[in-house]
């Protein structure tokens, strides 16, 4: 069992409860990348136990949290020429490790199901890696192959851009899906144990790889496009497939991935970066661009309801067995009120609560379905 939490927002007793014997273990959070941009990569500078008021994660926020266990995105823009992206997210890999080594009384380092169990069991949060965009690979399954090696459970097929292999939700159509290739790389996380992320993908290569996996898939911070209409959701359909596949769908809480009204302001926003040649899918200049057209156009509002909404879908879509939570913070500068950061999930928890979520479904939410996913993953590598 976890240490008992800080107080924190929304906390109630019966709330504190579950997360300290079932915490949360969240699928996409992008502290590396902030750590390398805000600064360069470097560890002595980053007051991440005193807490980082620039960013959305510390550890006095985590534990405030609830948060037993994370995956940590070594992403790399999905513009780089593929072999620099490979070299880049070594870089961005190792930098997780020395995280974790400088901070090994809060941090564990873990690549297993029971490696995430022993780290909760001991007050620590589990550490694991997910590789954000198959540009990372080169192409490569060697280079694959090595990232395994090196502790990676998870490969986002694409980011924001579509490679060689697999088409991207946010960019034009090349292959229909997935490619012989990329249906190769499928086959080769099964046999790693690294689990298949659908998140950033096109709808026909969530399809694809559906049909082709023999593993449980995750999306590691995608919402429900049901409910908001951007590309970077997942369609109902896809979300129904989840009980046969055995996967689990991990809820972003990202403002225009939850609501429609951030959404459309969104688009208008699009519409007038591209009028004025910018590149909406490049990151590094979308993100300065985006926030100085807010700046003159204030954005609606999201908020918590937005977010259970979604949640609510996907366990109305999928069953409550396939529902999970990917925050995306450090990710994205626009969050709903009051999930601003990786402390707010007993706010978003006692909402839940207050709808009739029951214990065991919450406990499922937190963790226990990507828990699941992982040995589940780990089994069919096993096999062979």
């Amino acid at each position: 069992m976890s240490a008992p939490l800080s107080p924190g927002p929304g906390d109630r007793p019966e709330i504190r409860q579950l997360l300290a014997e079932h915490p949360v273990i969240d699928g996409h959070n992008d502290l590396p990348w902030r750590i390398r941009t805000a600064y360069q990569g470097d560890l002595d500078r980053l007051p991440f136990r005193e807490g980082d008021p620039g960013g959305h994660t510390d550890l006095p926020r985590l534990r405030t949290g609830g948060v037993g266990g994370q995956f940590w995105s070594v992403y790399v823009s999905s513009l780089l020429p593929e072999p620099d992206a490979a070299v880049q997210t070594l870089d961005q890999l190792d930098l997780v490790r020395r995280l974790c080594e400088r901070y090994a009384d809060r941090l564990a380092w873990a690549t297993t199901a029971d490696e995430v169990a022993a780290a909760v069991d001991h007050g620590r949060i589990a550490s694991l890696i997910g590789v954000e965009g198959g540009h990372s690979i080169a192409s490569s399954l060697g280079v694959l192959r090595m990232l395994h090696a090196l502790g990676a459970r998870y490969l986002t097929l694409t980011h924001n851009h579509a490679t060689g292999w697999a088409d991207s939700a946010t960019d034009t159509p090349r292959h229909g899906g997935l490619t012989d290739f990329g249906r190769d790389v499928v086959g080769e996380l099964n046999r790693l144990g690294m689990i298949v992320d659908l998140s950033h993908v096109a709808y026909t290569t969530m399809r694809d790889a559906l049909a082709v996996t023999r593993a449980p898939v995750m999306f590691s911070h995608s919402s429900a496009y049901a409910v908001t209409d951007t590309p970077r959701n997942v369609p109902d359909d896809v979300l129904a497939a989840l009980p046969g596949n055995g996967g689990v769908c991990m809820v972003a809480f990202v403002s225009y991935f939850v609501s429609q009204g951030v959404r459309d302001h969104q688009e208008q926003a699009g519409r007038a970066a591209i009028e004025q040649g910018v590149d909406t899918a490049d990151q590094d200049v979308m993100k300065p661009w985006w926030q100085a057209w807010k700046a003159v156009h204030p954005a609606p509002v999201a908020t918590v309801a937005d977010v259970v909404a979604h949640l609510e879908h996907v366990r109305d879509v999928a069953g409550i067995d396939h529902v999970g939570l990917g925050g995306d913070f450090d990710g994205a500068d626009d969050f709903p009120q009051g999930l601003g950061d990786v402390g707010c999930y007993p706010r978003l928890l006692t909402a839940l609560a207050d709808r009739g979520w029951s214990r065991a479904d919450l406990a499922k939410l937190t963790g226990g379905n990507i828990l699941r996913v992982l040995r589940a993953v780990e089994d069919v590598a096993a096999r062979g």
